[in-house]
């Protein structure tokens, strides 16, 4: 048990303060003022608001051996939760067409990606993120709760929070799959069709050092892109069955606490302007 702490307490503090640093970097540094970075704060947002929602509640259930939660506790958990994680799918579709806009139209990338742009594009991306976990939060409080009040798991999730309901919950399923679908499915379909024509238009060009060059641009995005929706892909998609419920923990636990954790990683290690903020924040 000392040792889960142990690590778990570790994991929480390199996320904080992973994602912490790269806000503060973008903030004291003139160097890191462009679109893709800007994005990159808020991404480190939606992984604070995501470590910050479930690892303090797996830290207590970890030292504890449970956790008590009161059913609005609960549902607010989910809401955050929720909030996140769409936020997330949302803004690396954009972070793919900035990307996209970088390498195929470099001469036109200023002009494009303007900063009223930017900031509309985040402030949209929030707004549809708190509109689906206001649905969610009204589909869930609709329905009948009735004993036990357990869940066999580290945090609430979507199915738990179904299974302690007396209530039919076949529309609310329907919905959350028709809602889960536009703000995962479509994302992704944007991602994939931006990298689409990335690939083709650095396969142009002639020389293997601008080829390296130009995918050096994006290959930090393209890894992360790769960690999230494979994992979210395994946990949601790919559900495990009843056998398999500690293989289904595990597998949450890569999503929601790991994730948060790589991000700010790939991002400093494969990235000199960040490196060079980050010297000189030091000197």
């Amino acid at each position: 048990m000392f040792f889960s702490l142990l690590v778990t307490c570790i994991i929480f503090c390199g996320t904080i303060s992973g994602n912490l640093l790269i806000m503060v970097l973008y903030l004291v540094s003139k160097t890191l003022r462009s679109p893709m970075y800007f994005f990159i704060t808020q991404l480190s947002l939606c992984d604070l608001l995501m470590t910050t929602d479930i690892v303090p509640v797996l830290l207590h259930s970890v030292l504890y051996g449970r956790s008590t939660m009161t059913l609005m506790g609960c549902i607010i958990q989910y809401s955050v939760f929720v909030l996140s994680d769409c936020s997330e799918c949302l803004l690396l579709s954009v972070m793919s067409y900035d990307r996209y806009v970088a390498i195929c139209n470099p001469l036109r990338y200023l002009s494009i990606m303007t900063h009223n742009l930017c900031v509309t594009s985040v402030s949209v991306i929030w707004l549809v993120a708190f509109i689906v976990t206001l649905i969610n939060i009204i589909s869930i409080y609709s329905l009948h709760f009735c004993g036990p009040h357990i869940i066999d798991h580290f945090y609430c999730d979507y199915d738990p929070i179904l299974q302690l309901s007396c209530s039919d919950t076949s529309i609310i399923q329907k919905l959350n799959l028709i809602i889960g679908g536009f703000v995962v499915t479509g994302p992704f379909i944007i991602i994939v069709m931006s990298y689409m024509y990335i690939v083709i238009t650095v396969l142009k060009i002639p020389s293997n050092t601008g080829k390296y060059k130009a995918f050096s641009t994006c290959s930090s995005h393209l890894i992360v892109v790769s960690v999230f929706y494979g994992t979210l892909m395994i946990v949601y998609m790919f559900p495990t069955k009843g056998h398999s419920l500690i293989l289904s923990k595990i597998l949450s636990l890569m999503y929601t606490v790991l994730t948060p954790l790589l991000n700010p990683i790939i991002y400093t290690l494969r990235n000199k302007d960040i490196k060079n903020a980050l010297n000189r924040l030091k000197v």
